[in-house]
């Protein structure tokens, strides 16, 4: 059994020819570790416990596991199949999450090889022992039990079995053992491009096996599982079980979309038949009774390893394209997260030098969002609330432009309004209003007139009746602007939230986590809070005038609007007097026209204001108003310009600036930009994942879009006397004879006007390197240049070469002297041309499209090895 046993010849039958160059890439993949960042397409085992799910496993690889009634899989196994030009067997584990260090080292330590299946079951206790089941008496492991089986007449295939899932714990498997089957089981069957074999026995009714349940949910569609029914022969013949079971094998009750297949295994007492009396004992059975009447594809091991076959291929093909976008995405994230942890820095220059290239970004990052320039990829989607928050300069004015509008919708104490406001009954109880948002108090014009003639009362000073002191406007508006100050507090703190807040998008996109917070602590946090107090002490600044000032403006707005306040009064006072005048006036019959304009005039013109106080206090809200608008306006300029830019905005993206990295202290260097261990092996990490997905990528890209180009391939291998092949191919292939450049240089004329005679960057290149050649004249190559060293023309060039006119090479050649490439597929000789090879002739002197090739001959060999390296 020492080699026929490793070459496990049943699996030749799960691929077919065409299929192993493409599931050899995928093997390539896993063997080279990228299945460790991306999933890739796999079959999995799956069942409850006992359910013969490593019966089939056997059956399908030809792999003896060992089996047990009580208790079977305690652990994933992962059977990886190679072809290789030599045999071998390897048993490794792979160490699950969390793992204590030494536990990692015992599992990796573990590593056996084989020449043979005989010793398998010892290797699997071995195995056990690794994972520590025997030492800690649990009986189930989160790690992995990876075989590899390498021969030539191996295909390319990986086979995962699971644990069975336990319905209950019992003395030999506790309740932290089922979470851990069932959580292992989720795992792998809700990973999108595994094939899901879900095992059920014929033992027990369907409907109470779990694995059917977690394979809905994993799967809803039923897209990529296939049901999988063991053990029917232990099924009553004629039964209603065995309808029952035979009507699910039909994808009549639970219907998945790959069906169902029946398998008849070896049981316990029938382990020691050989595989070809299990499969004619397998193939009896089906041929009577009820299972007869099942098709002959969904019954027997030989059909479903065909069955497999084309759905593994199916699922590879299917996922293939998301397969590279993830790979590609990976690979991004690993390059953004090696950038902010930047290169290794042992040293304090090292360190330096990091802080250093997070300095000038985060100047050029900033300056741009301060200048509302956002073109870097950095800033994102605006519609997002991260790209919003990027976007500095927005932020900010849209901040500023809400406390414009807070200020002049809240900015008051008190509304005025004509008329008369009913006042409002205080509430009977007391509640802390300090939280809630200032609402200006409604008032009306009359009863706020009121109020000033009590205050002017109580202010009186040397000025004559109808006369008032100015002073009253300065108590009446620092009383109506007192919601000022927590407004534009509310603003300012707003505004520096927005500035932190952005300035985290920043230093996070620019590097890692612990530096990132090293910065905030060390250098940001206590320039902001600096900021922050600062910008309070503006603020009273700015509010001081207004507090202890009497008003003072020389804005002609003030008497503007007090100007035009009193022409609105004194318009609807005139209209009302108008109104009543016309209505008594119309109830006499006859009007004489002599008497009527004196005395629209008289009623028009008088004035019955008897009370002066009430007049002067008229006067004294007009001013106050028009005072409280010119000052508002004012202050939210100020506000915006004096504290938001000038303390906040303005030296913000100098918080981190090379100058000051330049000039830090060592120990305050070190103490930022550090590297612990843990970062280190971090880069280790990134840069062995970033490795892997980049080698991965170019095997994937072989076969992503490769039907677009199966068409040229198919010709030019139909061609007499061509054998193209893509360079990644001809690595791969082992080609018994190489085509010649004749032949092959051959094969690209014939093709060239019948399949595409334009875009010459379609065709593979050629392993080989092999340029077309220019037809040279005499002179190019020198004096001694013979007619011998010139090639003679092909009969059709790929790249046609624009004639050189004679003034080509001369002090006042432009390339303006170049004619347009002629029409057609063979190229016209180049005239010789005298000063081509002549000592003053240079690189310039060549036409464009000869720029790049080789040129034969034994002349200007500095003109040969630039041309050769272009």
């Amino acid at each position: 059994m020492a080699d026929d046993g490793l070459r496990a010849t049943q699996l030749d039958h799960l691929q077919s020819d065409d299929q192993l160059k493409l599931l050899d890439d995928i093997d390539k993949l896993r063997s080279q570790g990228i299945s460790h960042y991306v999933s890739l397409p796999q079959l999995i085992v799956c069942g409850d416990q006992s359910s013969g799910k490593s019966s089939v496993l056997e059956a399908i690889s030809g792999i003896p596991f060992p089996t047990k009634d009580n208790l079977c899989t305690r652990f994933a196994t992962e059977v990886i199949l190679r072809r290789t030009s030599t045999v071998n067997v390897s048993v490794a584990i792979l160490p699950s999450q969390p793992r204590s260090e030494s536990d990692v080292r015992r599992n990796l330590s573990f590593h056996t090889t084989l020449t043979d299946f005989e010793k398998f079951p010892e290797v699997i206790e071995a195995a056990k022992e690794a994972m520590g089941l025997s030492m800690t008496g649990s009986a189930f492991s989160n790690d992995v039990l990876r075989i590899e089986i390498s021969g030539p007449d191996r295909p390319h295939l990986t086979i995962v079995d699971l644990p069975g899932l336990i319905h209950s714990e019992n003395k030999l498997q506790t309740a932290a053992d089922v979470e851990l089957v069932i959580e292992m089981v989720r795992s792998y069957m809700s990973n999108r491009r595994s094939i899901n074999l879900a095992v059920v026995s014929a033992k027990n009714d369907y409907a109470n096996q779990v694995v059917l349940k977690m394979a809905r949910k994993a799967d809803p569609t039923g897209q990529r599982t296939m049901g999988v029914i063991t053990k029917p022969d232990t099924l009553p013949v004629g039964s209603e079980s065995e309808t029952g079971f035979v009507n699910l094998a039909r994808n009549e009750d639970i219907v998945f979309r790959l069906g169902w297949h029946v398998l008849r295994n070896r049981d316990y007492e029938t382990k020691d038949r050989t595989r070809e009396a299990r499969d004619l004992t397998e193939t009896n059975f089906f041929s009577q009774g009820a299972w007869k009447s099942i098709p002959r594809h969904s019954v027997g091991i030989a059909a479903l390893r065909e069955r497999l076959s084309t759905v593994l291929l199916e699922q590879v093909k299917t996922e293939l394209p998301s397969l590279v976008t993830d790979v590609q995405t990976s690979i991004e994230d690993c390059e953004t997260r090696l950038d902010k942890l930047g290169s290794s820095r042992t040293s304090t220059d090292d360190q330096r030098l990091f802080l250093l290239r997070i300095s000038q970004a985060f100047q050029l990052l900033s300056r741009a969002a301060m200048d509302g320039t956002y073109g870097d990829p950095f800033f994102g989607d605006p519609r997002s609330i991260e790209g919003y928050c990027k976007r500095l300069r927005a932020v900010i004015q849209n901040l500023n432009l809400n406390f414009a509008e807070s200020m002049r919708m809240k900015g008051h104490s008190r509304l005025i309004v004509e008329g008369t406001v009913p006042r409002k009954k205080p509430p009977k109880t007391l509640r802390d209003t300090s939280s809630r948002p200032h609402v200006p108090e409604l008032i009306g014009r009359g009863e706020f007139i009121n109020d000033i003639r009590d205050l002017l009362k109580k202010s009186r000073g040397r000025e004559l009746p109808g006369m008032f002191n100015p002073l009253i406007i300065s108590d009446l508006f620092c009383e109506q602007s007192k919601p000022w100050e927590a407004l534009a507090r509310q603003h300012l703190q707003g505004t520096w939230d927005a500035a932190r807040a952005y300035l985290e998008l920043t230093v996070s996109h620019l590097t890692d986590e612990t530096t990132s917070k090293a910065l905030f602590r060390e250098i940001i946090d206590p320039r902001m809070d600096d900021k922050l107090v600062q910008l309070y002490k503006k603020l009273d600044e700015l509010l001081d005038p207004y507090r202890s000032v009497h008003p003072i403006t020389y804005n002609h707005y003030f008497t503007e609007t007090i100007q035009s306040v009193r022409q609105e009064r004194h318009q609807k006072d005139i209209e009302r007097r108008l109104n009543t005048f016309l209505s008594q006036t119309a109830k006499t019959e006859i009007v004489d026209v002599k008497s009527f304009s004196p005395k629209l005039v008289s009623a028009l013109s008088s004035r019955n204001e008897a009370d002066m106080d009430r007049n002067a206090c008229s006067e004294i809200l007009d001013c106050m108003e028009a005072y409280y608008k010119v000052a508002m306006k004012n202050f939210i300029d100020n506000v915006a310009i004096q504290a938001v830019e000038g303390y906040l905005i303005r030296g913000l993206d100098d918080i981190i600036s090379p100058s000051s990295i330049l000039q830090m202290e060592p120990g305050l260097v070190g103490k930022i930009a550090a590297e612990s261990c843990e970062h280190q092996l971090q880069r280790d990490e990134l840069l062995r994942k970033s490795t892997v997905l980049k080698m991965g990528l170019i095997t994937c890209k072989r076969y992503v879009g490769r039907s677009a180009s199966t068409l040229r391939v198919q010709v030019l291998q139909d061609t007499e006397g061509c054998s193209p092949l893509s360079a990644a191919e001809d690595q791969d292939s082992e080609v018994s004879s190489t085509p010649k450049p004749a032949e092959i240089l051959k094969c690209f004329q014939t093709f060239r006007t019948e399949v595409d005679p334009i875009n010459t960057n379609l065709w593979p290149q050629q392993p080989s390197t092999i340029t077309p050649v220019v037809p040279q004249p005499p002179g190019l190559g020198g004096q001694n240049a013979s007619p011998t060293n010139v090639p003679p023309p092909p009969e059709a060039n790929i790249i046609p070469v624009a004639p050189q006119t004679p003034g080509l090479s001369g002090r006042n050649a432009s390339t303006t002297d170049v004619p347009p490439p002629l029409k057609g597929n063979k190229t016209p000789d180049v005239p010789k041309t005298p000063a081509l090879g002549g000592k003053n002739s240079s690189t310039t002197d060549v036409p464009p499209t000869l720029k790049g090739h080789a040129l034969p001959g034994n002349g200007d060999k500095k003109l040969k090895k630039k041309n050769v390296q272009s």
